[in-house]
């Protein structure tokens, strides 16, 4: 599995951005698929998570009601809505993979970076 993030960029304080992931090598189906970041001397943490059928969205609670994952299997991309942004929003973000959308990412993508002005 390969991933390629991208779409990030550099915004004010109260707009909007949208990630984009490309998803190559295996069969997109069979993958639960997340976006996680890492800010500047921090740890990398958990952001929001879609399942194999894209039924089921987590979200952690810093980005409830303002970010939105979504997936296309027609194209094989998953995105990451991001609006109302905020400066503690700034980080590079990563796509990842798991394989039967249980357990561990196990692939990760190269990251885009977010910069949220205030």
């Amino acid at each position: 599995v390969q991933l390629q993030a991208s779409g990030g960029g550099l915004v004010p304080a109260g707009g909007s951005l949208r990630l984009s992931c490309a998803f190559s090598g295996r069969t997109f189906g069979s993958y639960g698929l997340g976006w996680f970041r890492q800010a500047p001397g921090k740890e990398r943490e958990f952001v929001a998570a879609i399942n194999k059928t894209g039924v089921r969205k987590d979200y952690a609670d810093a980005v409830k009601g303002r970010f939105t994952i979504s997936r296309d299997r027609a194209k094989n991309m998953v995105y990451l809505q991001m609006n109302n942004l905020k400066p503690e929003d700034t980080a590079i973000y990563f796509c990842a993979a798991r394989y039967g959308g249980i357990g561990e990412y196990t692939t990760w993508g190269q990251g885009t970076q977010v910069t949220v002005s205030s």
